[in-house]
C-alpha cells in the first residue's frame, strides 16, 4: 500500500467536480381562441396563460410580466368595442348612443316619408279638383232670348260730325233674356259683351247688360235696353227711305248679336269653370209693331 501524501489528500478528483448548471428548458402554451374570447369578454384579467416547466427558474418573474403585458394587449379590443357602444355624455349634460349614423338615417327616412305623404296629398287634392271641374261641365247654363220690343225709331235729315248731310236714325228697344243655372253645388257669375243691332255691317244700336250672380238651381229674366241715337245712314238703309213720311210702311231686317260669359267658382277660387255662348237673332223692324214684342224663341242661334 502506498502511503497517502499531502498531494494525494489534497488532490481533488476532477471527475467529481460539479458541472456547470444545465440550461433550463421551459414550454409556453399559447391560449386557444376560446380562451382569448373569454379573456376579451369577461374572464378575469389576472389569469395568465399556463406555463409548463421542469425546474424553478429565476426568470419566472420576467415571464409573468411578459404574459401580463400580453393579457393586457388582449383586453384593448374589448375596451374599444365597449367605448363604441357606451353612452357618451353630451355637452348639455344629456346622453346619446354612440351610433350616430343610425339616428341620422332615421331622420332622413322620416323626412322622406313626410315628403312622400305631402306629394300624395297634393296628387289626391288635384284629382279631386279635376273631378269637380269635370262634373261642373255637365251643368251648362241655359240661355233663351225670349223677345224683343222696338219702342220707337225715327229717321230724319241731319248732318254727321263732319257736316256731311245724311239721314239720321234714332232707335230705342228692349231685349228680354231668360237665364237658368242648373248646377246643384255652385253659383255662376254672368257677364256679357254689348248687345248690338246691325243692318248687315252697319251698327244701328247697342246696349250693355248688367253683370249678375246666379245662385244654384235658380233662374231669372234679364231685360236690357238697346238704343241708338243720331246714327248716320249715308243711304245705306234703302228700306228706310220712306220712313220719314210713312213710318208704318217701314220693314227693316236686323240682326241682334252678343256673347254671354258665365264663370263658376268651386272651392273658393281654386277651381274655375267657364261657359261662353254666342247668340245671333234675326228680327224684322216694322212700323206696325212698334211697342209690341217680337217673339225670338225660334229666331236665335246659340253657339
Amino acid at each position: 500500500m502506498h502511503a497517502k501524501t499531502d498531494s494525494d489528500g489534497t488532490s481533488v478528483d476532477t471527475s467529481w467536480q460539479p458541472r456547470s448548471p444545465r440550461r433550463l428548458v421551459y414550454y409556453v402554451q399559447s391560449p386557444s381562441n376560446h380562451d382569448m374570447e373569454k379573456m376579451s369578454y369577461g374572464s378575469s384579467p389576472t389569469v395568465s396563460p399556463p406555463h409548463l416547466y421542469y425546474h424553478c427558474s429565476p426568470i419566472h418573474h420576467s415571464r409573468e410580466s411578459s404574459t401580463s403585458r400580453f393579457s393586457n394587449s388582449l383586453k384593448m379590443p374589448r375596451s374599444l368595442s365597449a367605448w363604441k357602444h357606451t353612452r357618451i355624455n353630451d355637452e348639455d349634460g344629456g346622453y346619446h348612443d354612440g351610433d350616430d349614423d343610425e339616428d341620422g338615417g332615421g331622420g332622413a327616412r322620416k323626412l322622406k316619408l313626410y315628403f312622400i305623404g305631402f306629394l300624395f296629398f297634393v296628387l289626391l287634392f288635384t284629382v279631386f279638383c279635376l273631378i269637380l271641374w269635370g262634373a261642373s261641365k255637365a251643368y251648362k247654363p241655359e240661355i233663351l232670348v225670349k223677345s224683343m220690343v222696338f219702342e220707337n225709331f225715327y229717321v230724319q235729315a241731319g248732318n254727321d260730325q263732319t257736316g256731311v248731310p245724311t239721314d239720321m236714325l234714332s232707335l230705342n228697344s228692349t231685349v228680354k233674356i231668360h237665364y237658368r243655372n242648373p248646377a246643384t253645388f255652385f253659383a255662376v257669375h254672368v257677364t256679357s259683351t254689348p248687345l248690338e243691332i246691325h243692318y248687315f255691317q252697319l251698327k244701328l244700336a247697342s246696349g250693355q247688360m248688367k253683370k249678375f250672380s246666379q245662385p244654384r238651381k235658380s233662374r231669372r229674366t234679364v231685360v236690357t235696353v238697346v238704343r241708338g241715337s243720331q246714327v248716320p245712314l249715308y243711304g245705306g238703309v234703302p228700306h228706310l227711305a220712306d220712313a220719314t213720311e210713312h213710318v208704318n210702311k217701314a220693314a227693316v231686317p236686323l240682326n241682334l248679336t252678343f256673347s254671354l260669359r258665365s264663370r263658376a267658382y268651386i272651392l273658393g277660387r281654386l277651381v274655375k269653370s267657364k261657359f261662353s255662348m254666342r247668340v245671333r237673332c234675326t228680327v224684322i223692324l216694322t212700323g206696325k209693331k212698334l211697342g209690341k214684342p217680337h217673339n225670338l224663341t225660334e229666331a236665335c242661334v246659340y253657339h
